[in-house]
């Protein structure tokens, strides 16, 4: 079918589809009322859209290979009685310090830097595979959210659950649950990008988890103290005891095993540059990869590989995940993933500090045009011009999917590395977002903003799915093995939009994506040499009021 007949087949499709559209009655309602007999973010109920960023909830995690698999890769070496939290001396190595009301000599849960150390153990161990995939901004009520409205019940109030593949997928009896601690170690550290340095380390506010205050699982109701988990005093106007986690000291703590302050990329908390994994492993000859639905180098994909004291350094980033010098490596750049797929194409400014536009950060060498990759640097890194990457990107008139696997298998063939770069410029460079019904007319959120998309923005960009089927196909080429992160990012966007139509449909479109992995190593590996980790790096504030009323 051609491309344009099948985009307009897809518009009539949703426009039916809309006509009866449960999830997106609700989330317009609530945002014209204020409120939602469903659900709301933040501590009240009579206010749909009280917070909108993120919680220092403790994070569900789901692994596949790990059950049996050995001390170090079996989660349950990290969980109960081998919790760090219920040791001074393991929180000192990940704190660098006792954080005030952190030991729990009860706790359950792990620390998100125990999934770094899980991943280095699988490797050891001789595993070929280990895929990191990251639900970004997905909390377990996130998760209770998708369940629900995709299995027309309340079939669940605490623990796993079902719903979604990633909580059915057994992995031939090698599945497991648990959760984790994602607090940073510290909040309020200021950084100088230009010359690659922290001003003040320690920063301002210390990190921690309060059990008695955040809860002792990620489903535990509120505390007396129902402003904690956001990061603000009992009154809720001042700090609270411990600060809330960004994306990208999350991310780096499960890439390196380093916690750090927020805004840092595989740094520590002074500055210094930390290893990732994915270093590690290429040094051992294995192949790496990073898949986002987001921008290339926003935080999460940017700490598969980079290293920098700012996250907001995207430029550089960008450099750093494609081998080409950056500020923090100016005259030994790194070796560069064999695989990067994203977003940021189309997205653009004109000068540091353009409106709305988050440059900032770039520091002084900032060039203006694509935000997240120049045109010098992708002339440069180009096999057509001599460079490293066959680049497959969006282009009018031509199928995303199709031209990104057409690039793949070039790639493969050649024994070349891939760059895949798509997304909506319009829209801060993202893939189109699809709703919980699956299709692709997102529902106004907390900025009574809507985005749009053309018949040429669903055709011309793959979806996450696409793209990690891109991804497996080039790095299985590698008899070794390889490192794979992919990040469902849009999961994080919808909840910081107050935006539960969107929500839904984000998880839905990551679960996608997870089904290609467990297809892929059904097909071409098994659960004896492959792990996969399914997590989110934070979460954010959603509560269900009445899940019964998420059933269509």
């Amino acid at each position: 079918m051609p491309a344009r007949l099948l985009c307009l087949c897809l518009l009539l499709m949703t426009t039916v589809a809309n006509a009866d559209d449960h999830l997106r009655d609700l989330q317009t309602a609530a945002i014209k009322n204020g409120q939602s007999p469903v659900a709301h973010w933040g501590v009240d109920p009579k206010n749909y859209k009280e917070w909108s960023t993120h919680s220092n909830r403790l994070i569900p995690v789901y692994t596949f290979g790990t059950l049996g698999a050995g001390a170090g890769v079996d989660l349950n070496s990290y969980l109960g009685e081998n919790s760090a939290y219920r040791s001074e001396a393991k929180l000192k190595e990940i704190y660098g310090r006792v954080p005030s009301n952190t030991l729990n000599l009860a706790a359950e849960y792990c620390d998100q830097t125990n999934l770094a150390a899980l991943q280095r153990a699988a490797f050891k161990a001789g595993k070929k595979h280990v895929i990191l995939m990251i639900f970004d901004g997905m909390d377990w009520q996130t998760t209770r959210c998708a369940a629900i409205y995709n299995e027309r019940r309340v079939s669940y109030s605490q623990g796993r659950g079902t719903g979604t593949h990633f909580q059915n997928y057994t992995a031939n009896g090698t599945t497991q649950f648990g959760f984790m601690c994602v607090a940073p170690r510290n909040d309020g550290t200021d950084s100088d990008v230009d010359t690659q340095t922290v001003t003040n380390p320690g920063g301002k506010y210390p990190g921690g988890y309060n059990v008695a205050k955040g809860g002792s699982f990620p489903w535990s109701p509120p505390t007396d103290d129902i402003y904690y988990l956001t990061s603000r005093s009992p009154d809720g106007k001042g700090k609270a005891e411990h600060p809330y986690p960004d994306s990208a000291n999350t991310a780096q703590a499960m890439t390196s095993g380093v916690k750090s302050y927020n805004n840092s990329i595989n740094v520590d908390y002074v500055g210094v540059q930390v290893s990732p994994i994915s270093h590690e492993v290429q040094a051992a000859g294995f192949a790496i990869g990073a898949v986002t639905s987001v921008p290339i180098s926003h935080a999460t994909p940017a700490c598969s590989y980079a290293q920098n004291v700012d996250r907001d350094d995207y430029q550089d980033l960008t450099r750093d995940l494609l081998g080409l010098p950056s500020i923090a490596h100016p005259t030994k750049p790194l070796r560069g993933l064999d695989v990067l797929i994203g977003g940021g194409f189309g997205d653009t400014a004109t000068k540091t500090g353009d409106t709305e536009k988050k440059t900032q950060g770039q520091g002084k060498n900032f060039v203006p045009g694509n935000i997240w990759l120049t045109a010098a640097d992708r002339k440069t890194i180009d096999a057509a011009n001599g460079g490293p990457y066959v680049v497959a990107e969006r282009t009018a008139g031509t199928n995303g999917r199709e031209s990104l696997m057409a690039a793949a298998d070039r790639a493969a063939s050649s024994g070349q590395r891939l760059l895949g770069f798509y997304g909506i410029g319009t829209a801060k460079g993202h893939l189109p977002f699809a709703t919980a019904d699956g299709d692709f007319q997102p529902s106004i959120g907390r900025t009574n903003k809507v985005e749009s998309y053309t018949p040429a923005d669903l055709t011309e960009n793959p979806t996450l799915a696409d793209m990690t089927a891109a991804a497996l196909f080039v790095l299985g080429k590698n008899k070794k093995g390889f490192w794979l992160m992919v990040e469902a990012g849009d999961v994080d966007w919808a909840n910081h939009d107050n935006n539960l139509d969107n929500s839904i449909g984000a998880v839905n479109s990551g679960d996608r994506a997870f089904r290609v992995i467990t297809e892929w190593v059904e097909k071409h590996s098994h659960w004896n040499e492959t792990v996969v980790i399914v997590t989110a790096d934070h979460g954010h504030y959603l509560w269900i009021d009445r899940p019964e009323g998420l059933i269509p």
